[in-house]
């Protein structure tokens, strides 16, 4: 009897799961999804081009609802080699993709406070596998490790040292993102690797980093997915004292929610935060909107720069980076002091790095 070989991802998020199922040599077979989890009305659960509306409320029934639609396509835990799991924050200690244990999952459920909105629905998934095929390897790959290779210079604020021995620090995320990058980049350009290649995931959330020799050593998002470049809703950086203002005019709540979810693309424009809906409307304000995403993209690639010493290449990805053809020229329009640099535009493959994260796992015996 064949030894299953298939991998399956999940992206767990609070009210929504995506799952997509690879095989030994990091083919794509087939995308699902379930969401409206937790919603008083019917979720949906997809799988490939068919669809249906069920009752999901919960992770577990999400999941469970899930793997019985894969199981009707052939895909069931005893065809599974892995359950592969992408966690938004690994913290200080989980720096390299590995395999899940009792301690692993103990350390994912450690970092909850550094991200309350995404680590619980990810432990959510994996323990919800975990009730449903108990003895599937289940593995993860976390979007803060790529940049574990970041300088102490390069994640500390100008924070008293206690503060920073607590976890308050720049982490930076899209690792998995970058990592794809990485890794697919000789395949996708037949090319080598730059040693300093200036990267640049631009989508809902953007960053930008810096690679040098395949290792970040620089990233705009900090301490949270908030810092950085003008994203779809989030301001991106902002004074800390400003900060301060808003919470005392609305609220930490409201603070909160103003900086991560009224801000960015749609709190400039007033309009949207897609950018494909904003250069249709062509209006003052969609226009001002995306110029200012584009300039502190660049803004931002000048520090980068510096973190590398320069820079040999640049390198687009995410769906803004992959498709906005007008919003790449326009930052490279910015970046023209560069110089006549090589330009590539990569297409996302996160899930399919996450897939090969756990065969790579697998591989070695699970240790790392």
């Amino acid at each position: 009897m064949t030894a299953p070989q298939n991998i399956l991802v999940l992206n767990a998020g609070s009210s929504s799961i995506k799952a997509a199922v690879f095989d030994h040599h990091q083919r794509d077979i087939l995308r699902a999804s379930a969401t409206g989890i937790g919603s008083t009305d019917l979720g949906r659960v997809t799988l490939g081009d068919q669809g249906r509306a069920c009752a999901l409320p919960d992770h577990s029934a999400a999941l469970g609802a899930l793997m019985s639609g894969l199981s009707h396509k052939g895909i069931s835990p005893d065809t599974l080699r892995a359950a592969a799991h992408r966690v938004v924050h690994g913290g200080a200690d989980l720096t390299a993709p590995c395999r899940i244990t009792a301690q692993t999952r103990s350390a994912i459920a450690a970092n909850i406070p550094l991200a309350p909105l995404h680590n619980p629905h990810n432990l959510a998934a994996i323990d919800a596998i975990t009730a449903l095929a108990p003895n599937l390897i289940q593995c993860a790959s976390f979007d803060t490790a790529f940049h574990a290779t970041n300088p102490d210079l390069a994640t500390h604020y100008a924070l008293p040292r206690a503060l920073s021995a607590g976890g308050m620090r720049r982490y930076g995320f899209h690792g998995i993102s970058y990592a794809a990058l990485v890794d697919s980049w000789a395949e996708v350009t037949g090319t080598a690797l730059p040693g300093r290649l200036l990267a640049m995931h631009l989508g809902n959330g953007a960053s930008l980093c810096a690679i040098r020799d395949g290792q970040s050593v620089a990233t705009t998002m900090g301490y949270s997915p908030l810092e950085g470049l003008t994203m779809g809703t989030r301001a991106g950086s902002i004074d800390g004292n400003a900060v301060l203002d808003l919470a005392d005019t609305h609220g930490i709540d409201g603070a909160r929610r103003i900086l991560n979810h009224d801000s960015g693309l749609l709190g400039l424009s007033g309009l949207s935060a897609d950018m494909r809906t904003l250069e249709q409307d062509g209006s003052d304000a969609a226009r001002f909107a995306i110029a200012h995403f584009c300039y502190w993209a660049a803004r931002h690639a000048g520090s980068m720069a510096v973190a590398m010493g320069g820079v040999d290449a640049i390198a687009f990805t995410g769906g803004i980076g992959e498709h906005a053809g007008t919003v790449r020229s326009a930052i490279l329009e910015h970046l023209s002091w560069l110089g006549a640099l090589p330009v590539r535009v990569i297409p996302a493959q996160e899930e399919r790095q996450i897939a090969r994260d756990a065969i790579r796992l697998i591989a070695k015996g699970g240790t790392e």
